[in-house]
């Protein structure tokens, strides 16, 4: 029997379905490049990896800007690379035949639907802080997945609803035609990270070249394109560092 480690790969849960398989292949393509064996294990929500992140059994992940701050500072991982051309935005949309129009239409009470996505979630009530509502003054709608927000509001159940912009993208164009967007973030510089536990450390110089080289292969456009990914940007801890303090100041505010 094999005395070689598995090293497990996840991503944060608030990724869109539509690339879901593009991860196991992602998952095969590091078995191949980096010769080591790699199990990709995704869970349905961030309670559940978080607690395999506590276990320490997380080795690789592509970690929402929120918990990437936990996963460097409590648990020493290294930041490898960012997708480029990707970025974290939030959207607050309505139905399409909502009454509401704009932020300031919206009163205390409001229904709020919501996934358990810490990023989205803290950039969407930042944005509702603009029209005097804050946590005490909306009422929780929590479901699981992005398009079940789209349906708390096309059921009449919720008011307003917090996407991922790219979640929101990925969309249907018949659900797309049902919901209206009342306003976006433009921040910028928050985005999912890939990250490397200290258990990796001796493969993240290769992983960094495998990584930087694959827009230069047909193998590896060919994961990339099933990612949805242009390509990976490399990075630095100071980069890490910097997004880290952006969304502490955010949660200050």
């Amino acid at each position: 029997m094999s005395t070689e480690p598995i090293f497990q790969l996840t991503v944060s849960p608030d990724f869109t379905p539509a690339h879901i398989s593009g991860w196991y292949i992602f998952n095969t393509w590091l078995q191949r490049n980096l010769n080591v064996r790699a199990h990709c294990e995704l869970y349905d929500d961030f309670e559940s990896q978080r607690q395999a992140i506590r276990d320490d059994r997380v080795d690789l992940i592509y970690a929402n800007p929120f918990d990437a701050a936990m996963l460097v500072r409590e648990k020493n991982f290294t930041a490898i690379a960012k997708a480029i051309g990707v970025t974290d935005e939030c959207v607050i949309a309505v139905a399409a035949e909502s009454s509401i129009q704009h932020l300031e239409d919206l009163k205390p009470g409001a229904r709020l639907a919501k996934t358990d996505d810490p990023d989205i979630n803290l950039i969407g009530m930042i944005m509702l802080e603009s029209v005097d509502l804050n946590d005490d003054s909306v009422e929780p709608v929590v479901v699981d997945s992005y398009v079940l927000v789209a349906k708390a509001l096309l059921r009449g159940t919720a008011d307003i609803g917090f996407f991922l912009k790219d979640s929101c993208d990925e969309f249907s164009g018949a659900i797309r035609k049902q919901l209206r967007p009342l306003v976006h973030s433009q921040i910028g510089d928050i985005q999912h990270i890939l990250l490397a536990s200290p258990r990796l450390v001796a493969h993240s110089a290769s992983l960094r070249h495998a990584l930087a080289e694959m827009p230069n292969n047909p193998q590896g456009n060919s994961v990339l394109e099933s990612l949805g990914f242009m390509g990976w940007q490399l990075l630095e801890q100071e980069d890490t560092e910097f997004m880290i303090d952006m969304i502490d100041t955010l949660k200050a505010k």
